[in-house]
């Protein structure tokens, strides 16, 4: 039983890192039998692993039609990122006080390597260096309900950069702001962490609206 359960979770995150990198396009219609097929599942657990996806507001399951990879709805998004900016903000004002300073060097570690990352051929790459480093920053927080709110809501973010790489061609977009966000942890300075956070979220909003809006 713990086996099939460790099977469960492990195919949810496959399934789930797929639908974030777009390996599945939105609106793209999985099919239960083949998803089952493909991991040597019955279709009761894949039924399970669709609705947690669903309420991830990661799928959409239609009567009589099936399940559907949900759209990249910017209307949506707008919501996320008005929540996204102040909580990730508060989670890096508390970073601020808390975080050890192994971790600080394992954020700058990261900033380090995005800066001599190719935007064109390490995209995939960088998105989950910024993931790592956000992971990092939250669970420095040391407050596990934020952590849940913000991991789940970073699901739709992190879906949106890998949507937008064409129109993300500026390595500082990342460089810039996280390393400010690092620096920032390092001073212990709660003012300048929080709005360093926000400039990181504000800078990305920007582009979007410029380019894809």
């Amino acid at each position: 039983m713990v086996e099939k359960t460790k099977a469960v979770e492990e195919i949810f995150e496959i399934l789930k890192k797929r639908i974030v990198y777009l390996d599945y396009d939105p609106g793209q219609v999985l099919n239960e039998a083949d998803i089952a097929n493909e991991f040597e599942l019955s279709r009761t657990p894949v039924r399970k692993i669709f609705e947690q996806l669903k309420n991830k507001k990661l799928l959409n399951i239609i009567p009589r039609y099936g399940a559907q990879v949900a759209p990249i709805d910017f209307r949506y998004m707008k919501s996320v990122f008005e929540v996204v900016r102040e909580l990730e903000g508060y989670a890096t004002r508390m970073a601020a006080e808390r975080i050890s300073d192994e971790k600080i060097a394992e954020l700058e570690a990261i900033v380090e390597r995005i800066k001599n990352y190719d935007i064109h051929k390490d995209y995939k790459t960088i998105i989950t260096e910024d993931e790592n480093f956000h992971e990092t920053v939250f669970k420095s927080c040391e407050n596990p309900c934020l952590v849940d709110i913000l991991s789940d809501l970073h699901l739709h973010t992190e879906r949106l950069w890998v949507y937008s790489e064409h129109n993300l061609t500026d390595l500082a977009l990342f460089y810039t702001t996280l390393s400010s966000i690092a620096e920032a942890l390092k001073q212990r300075d709660i003012a300048k962490a929080d709005a360093c956070a926000k400039e990181h979220i504000d800078a990305f909003v920007r582009l979007i609206k410029r380019e894809l809006l």
